[in-house]
């Protein structure tokens, strides 16, 4: 039936109205207060989205090695329980049984004995669960000490890292009164130098990290070697030391990639090993986890028994109140990808990376420090004898006008002078945006060679753009 119109048949409905000519959109709204009035919820979300506008593009961030895409089930799955607070174990008895199997397959994956009864919990990242374990040695240690006559004030407890150390660990010795006896990186070792670990070794030493991916080269330590310099070294000494792993980026890539690999529980001298869910556990930041291969390296004054909403919770946090939908997120994936999921994937992953450093290679005027045979990562420098005038300080802006962030930064104290560019391949960085990306570069470095070059003042290496 044909519908008549007249002139009281009049459109009301406010969504209607052109959001382009909103009042919102006619003058500065305040950016440190609060507004008078409200916002219609489109106002609002474009505002924001505007805000946004020109941050980048998350997938072409070549400097993060955290996850930039999750399957679409997987988001409505963590969209669906964002209200769910993970500390809340007696109201959410189903979610903390999903921290509990996503533990347990963690511990499974990085060969917990069968002998010994592992621990662990999720955390924020590995940031928060690098702390966690600090402070488990830290406790252990003093225990230890004390126990064997040892002047706990005498001196300040240590641990021992290489110079490649993630920040976290920084931020742990400076919130928690640790020395950070630093093993320095040099040319012929850009990871941990095993033969002189024992020189920053003494009474005092709470315990050795070692990192399965540093974030300046993506080299993992030879982790193998340390666990026998400390077994030999445990063997003559009242005050033993054990090893932390810090796998934040290796502990879901490196089972997956080289499973014979022994970098894990299976060295007798690994007590605890932390990761992070939101880079090779492919999911969206953040998630991380930590796992203590028994018990007895857990103190148990660090772990709380919390009277929370009718329940005791046995908890060990430095965060409290925290979603669990990246927990969820997790779980998901684990049921999801499996063990031949995950493998394809970070094979995949491998290959794009390979790929990458034999393009590179291909390029020329390029030094290669890492070419994806560890962690899928390449970092580079400009070889000594190059005649170019630009740096990779320009080659970095000139490929982030085509949108890639690619960071440019020094190496550590000792070889602050070297200027390196890394690119991290995350499991959706696939093979045709590595060819796409090899076109940009090659454009980026003709550009260059033909472009007239405004000589830096200032010659000091920089850090450009997200180095951990």
């Amino acid at each position: 039936m044909a519908m008549l119109y007249g002139k009281h048949t009049h459109e009301t409905d406010e969504t209607l109205k052109p959001i382009f000519g909103a009042s919102a959109e006619r003058h500065d709204l305040p950016k440190y207060k609060l507004a008078k009035h409200a916002l219609e919820p489109r106002e609002a979300d474009r505002l924001v989205r505007d805000q946004l506008l020109d941050e980048g593009n998350s997938r072409l961030n070549l400097a993060t090695f955290c996850q930039t895409y999750m399957e679409p089930e997987a988001v409505e799955l963590m969209k669906d329980t964002l209200e769910k607070n993970a500390i809340d174990k007696s109201e959410y008895p189903r979610t903390a049984e999903i921290e509990n199997r996503c533990v347990n397959i963690i511990a499974n994956l990085w060969h917990a004995p069968e002998a010994e009864s592992f621990t662990g919990t999720s955390t924020i990242g590995s940031s928060e669960a690098c702390m966690l374990a600090g402070l488990a040695m830290k406790f252990a240690w003093r225990k230890r000490a004390k126990a064997n006559g040892l002047d706990l004030n005498a001196h300040q407890p240590n641990i021992v890292i290489s110079a490649g150390y993630q920040v976290c660990w920084e931020k742990f010795c400076v919130y928690w009164d640790i020395d950070m006896h630093v093993v320095p990186m040099d040319d012929d070792h850009m990871s941990l130098n095993v033969d002189h670990v024992l020189d920053y070794v003494d009474d005092y030493t709470i315990g050795i990290v070692g990192i399965m991916g540093i974030t300046y080269t993506g080299q993992y330590d030879d982790l193998a070697r340390l666990d026998a310099v400390v077994e030999r070294y445990n063997r003559t000494t009242k005050f033993p030391v054990y090893i932390h792993v810090d796998a934040a980026s290796g502990g879901f890539y490196t089972p997956f990639i080289e499973p014979e690999l022994k970098w894990d529980f299976r060295l007798n001298n690994v007590i605890s090993i932390n990761a992070s869910g939101h880079k090779y556990g492919l999911v969206y930041p953040g998630v991380g986890w930590v796992i203590w291969r028994d018990q007895q390296y857990l103190p148990k004054e660090l772990v709380f028994k919390v009277s929370y909403l009718g329940g005791e919770l046995p908890t060990m946090a430095i965060n409290f109140s925290h979603s669990a939908s990246q927990l969820i997120g997790q779980y998901y994936n684990f049921i999801r990808f499996g063990f031949d999921g995950y493998r394809e994937i970070q094979e995949k992953t491998h290959d794009v990376a390979r790929y990458l450093a034999k393009s590179l290679t291909k390029l020329g005027g390029f030094s290669l420090i890492n070419d994806g045979h560890e962690l899928p990562l390449i970092c580079y420098e400009l070889t000594a004898d190059s005649d170019r005038e630009w740096t990779l300080y320009d080659l970095s802006d000139r490929l982030l006008m085509k949108g890639w962030q690619v960071p440019t930064y020094p190496l550590p104290k000792n070889m602050a002078d070297r200027v390196i560019q890394r690119i991290v391949v995350r499991a959706d960085f696939g093979m045709s945006m590595a060819h796409d990306f090899i076109d940009d570069l090659t454009q980026a470095i003709h550009d260059l060679d033909q472009a007239h070059i405004v000589f830096h003042s200032d010659p000091q290496p920089k850090k450009y753009g997200f180095t951990h």
